[in-house]
């Protein structure tokens, strides 16, 4: 009886308004998700910059307008800024020879106290779009969703290009392959700084757009965003196959890390409707990750336990 009285406590027309805004931020997030798929699945790396290249997007581009500068010029230098942290950890990891992770740490824990600086050594910084001129605004929701797919359609579009051309593909054989890439007179550290600017760039445009739709840059924005960008990166390589199968190519896997981002922001809206525990978010977030994660190594353990029962039914009696 009280479960019931619970549903029937929902509004199911609040679920529907705040989808909207879902889809919004899901597709900046998903942005963001690009750039991890680069190092995640390109590279076959695990950087963990993210986290402070997104608030560093967040924080330049916030300081920037405040400044006077128009928002199309604050976020390609954020794009710049995130390309330099990207770099920093790729020089860590390549002339210095510490392990990717570490570099990653390493620079995300620097770019703490570097985004505060950014920001006159305040935790946030508010930006109106009252007074500013800004890309896109949670004011505005219908009109952020396409400011934002237009972007993520440009960049799909653009890195579908790029990893197609001779320096792209060299990017995506030293992931694959750095022995081989390194026998066939690839330099492969120089591949590994490049994509790790090329991916924290990315992660710094998104987190420009963020502080925009939020109205603010904030010091603890970027917590927990490789977690988020990896849910976004396996939900839509998983949707991707279980809906195109050997069809889904390089840029339709691209297309639907994005999707992946829309589709998490998504749930998150369902948790918040569900009157959910907000804190719980982090935790149900670890959930769906796994979930997806499992999800291909448990269909192929499927097929393979299939596979083995025909060719036992197949061979014949001693």
């Amino acid at each position: 009886m009280a479960l019931s009285a619970y549903f029937a406590s929902l509004s199911l027309l609040k679920l529907v308004k705040n989808v909207p805004g879902g889809i919004a931020q899901g597709l900046i997030w998903g942005l963001m998700a690009l750039g991890v798929y680069i190092t995640f699945r390109l590279l076959d790396a695990a950087d963990l910059t993210v986290d402070g290249s997104f608030t560093l997007g967040g924080a330049v581009a916030v300081m920037l307008i405040l400044g006077g500068w128009p928002a199309w010029a604050a976020v390609l230098v954020a794009v710049l800024a995130g390309i330099l942290a990207g770099m920093c950890t790729g020089l860590l990891h390549v002339k210095l020879g510490i392990p990717i992770i570490l570099a990653g740490i390493l620079t995300q824990f620097s770019l703490y106290s570097i985004n505060l600086r950014i920001m006159g050594m305040a935790a946030n910084k508010a930006l109106s779009v009252d007074k500013f001129d800004l890309l896109l605004s949670s004011r505005y929701i219908p009109s952020a969703i396409v400011t934002a797919a237009i972007i993520a359609l440009a960049l799909v579009s653009f890195f579908y290009w790029y990893f197609g051309t001779q320096q792209g593909s060299a990017i995506r054989c030293t992931g694959s392959n750095p022995n081989m890439s390194r026998a066939m007179g690839i330099d492969i550290g120089f591949m590994k700084i490049l994509g790790l600017s090329i991916s924290n760039g990315i992660v710094a445009l998104s987190g420009a757009l963020m502080a925009q739709y939020q109205g603010f840059a904030d010091i603890n924005m970027g917590r927990g965003a490789i977690v988020i960008g990896l849910a976004a990166v396996i939900i839509g390589e998983v949707l991707g196959k279980a809906l195109l199968g050997k069809h889904l190519n390089f840029f339709g896997t691209m297309a639907f890390v994005v999707i992946g981002g829309i589709m998490y922001y998504i749930v998150v809206v369902v948790v918040l409707w569900l009157r959910l525990n907000s804190n719980d978010l982090k935790l149900i977030t670890a959930v769906i990750v796994a979930l997806f994660l499992a999800v291909p190594y448990l269909r192929d353990q499927k097929k393979s336990s299939f596979h083995r029962l025909k060719v036992k039914e197949g061979k014949p009696n001693a």
